[in-house]
């Protein structure tokens, strides 16, 4: 890849990495609800999620996903099922936050369960094996005899240039829940809102349309 290659990459991932979906939606959740630790800990496992897919995208599995009506399905559905689980969980627990603060002291249980949350967000998001199949080749010779390697080598700059921005994301989400945890109507008005956005979210992934 050329200089002027790699600097239009960077700016394109700097550009993705920023835009609304539901793997920052869940760094900011996770951070808001369970404090700066558990912000740091999603963002973790939303890109190993996206380092999951860079495996998949470098071994040739997206295209095939992509070009299987059946597999994308089943990986579109199972994830706005998915979604629409935890804006359903978050709705119904919502007396949890009229009660209690945010935890800022979590315990290792639940940071992994952070953390694997994380993993089937981003695995489980049929728009990023799109954006695999859209974004990257258009930085890889497709002729060439490293083009898997290639493939992967750009699966990890990006991950290089999305994670710190998730992770302060998620730590910014957490000091400011931390500010708001004191008052039991900005905690109630939180968990409406988280819940409806990953209900809204959900039902976005289910008519996600595959590539023609």
């Amino acid at each position: 890849m050329s200089e002027s290659s790699l600097v239009l990459f960077l700016i394109a991932a700097l550009v993705l990495a920023l835009a609304p979906g539901p793997d920052l939606l869940y760094i900011t959740t996770r951070g808001l609800d369970q404090g700066a630790l558990a912000g740091l800990i999603s963002a973790l496992g939303v890109h190993t999620g996206v380092l999951i897919h860079t495996i998949i995208a470098a071994l040739g599995l997206s295209t095939l996903i992509a070009s299987s009506t059946v597999a994308f399905a089943l990986i579109k559905y199972a994830g706005a099922a998915y979604l629409c689980f935890l804006g359903l969980r978050t709705l119904l627990t919502w007396h949890e936050a009229s009660v209690s603060c945010p935890q800022h002291s979590i315990s290792g249980t639940a940071l992994r369960k952070v953390f694997y949350q994380g993993i089937i967000t981003d695995v489980l998001n049929p728009k990023v094996i799109l954006f695999f199949l859209a974004f990257f080749p258009q930085f890889v010779d497709p002729a060439s005899t490293s083009a898997s390697i290639d493939m992967f080598l750009l699966g990890l700059v990006f991950v290089a240039v999305a994670f710190p921005i998730d992770a302060v994301v998620g730590l910014f989400a957490g000091n400011i829940g931390k500010q708001l945890g004191h008052n039991r109507q900005h905690r109630l008005w939180g968990r409406w809102v988280t819940g409806s956005a990953f209900i809204i979210l959900g039902i976005g992934t289910a008519l996600t349309s595959p590539p023609c």
